[in-house]
């Protein structure tokens, strides 16, 4: 089996994402302590990002509206004093935080671009994510990047046909298996879960029991090594 193309997730594969949500989250739950319990501001918060996937995609700019629409919720529409403020100038924060790959990222990185074709494939916002790889460091290692709306079996048929030479001759790697593992595996490429300390709800699903083309690694250190083991 020929191996050509390998496409890498974004967030939590390659730097931090979530953790950096779920701090801000706090936050909010802080500011609305007056107004609603932990639990009852988590709730709202979902059932409100969930409302406004379709309109608003992923991404901090997204979040940001999405946590004023919870906090104007649970205040009735009338939020005290600088509140609204106070949510901005946290989404902004989120915006300006300093991107550094995960551990053996660098590393695995530069081995796979020596022998195939690196693709970045993401969700998000196309400035911040442009951003976030610039100050990443990692841009010159890839061939092709797509920041896309969503991702499913026909965006990673797209996306492989583009830059490389099909799916089956193409290796996903990411955190997400509702994003990355399985809508890959459905296109006809093969698949590498490597799992972040935390995940968003939305990303939730369950592993595939038995598939040919489907491994789960320990680190990013250990893909360049699978991957070769492919050909």
């Amino acid at each position: 089996m020929r191996i050509t193309t390998v496409g890498l997730d974004a967030d939590d594969t390659l730097w931090h994402n979530e953790t950096i949500f779920r701090l801000t989250q706090d936050r909010l739950r802080e500011m609305l302590a007056d107004f609603a319990s932990h639990e009852a501001t988590n709730a709202k918060l979902a059932e409100v990002e969930r409302r406004n996937l379709r309109l608003y995609g992923y991404g901090v700019k997204g979040f940001t509206l999405s946590m004023i629409e919870t906090a104007m919720e649970l205040t009735f529409n009338n939020p005290p004093g600088r509140l609204i403020a106070d949510i901005l100038a946290a989404g902004r924060e989120m915006l300006q935080e300093p991107v550094e790959p995960l551990p053996g990222v660098d590393q695995a990185l530069a081995e796979l671009a020596e022998h195939y074709r690196l693709v970045l494939i993401t969700k998000g916002d196309l400035l911040h994510q442009e951003q976030k790889l610039a100050a990443s460091g990692l841009g010159d290692l890839f061939a092709a990047v797509e920041i896309v709306s969503e991702k499913d079996a026909s965006t990673y048929v797209r996306v492989f046909e583009r830059h490389g030479t099909g799916a089956a001759e193409a290796v996903m790697v990411g955190n997400s298996l509702r994003s990355d593992i399985l809508p890959a595996l459905e296109a006809g490429a093969w698949a590498a879960y490597v799992p972040y300390h935390i995940t968003w709800a939305h990303e939730v699903a369950e592993a595939p029991e038995v598939h040919d083309r489907y491994a789960q690694l320990g680190s990013i250190s250990e893909l360049p090594a699978w991957v070769r083991g492919l050909g």
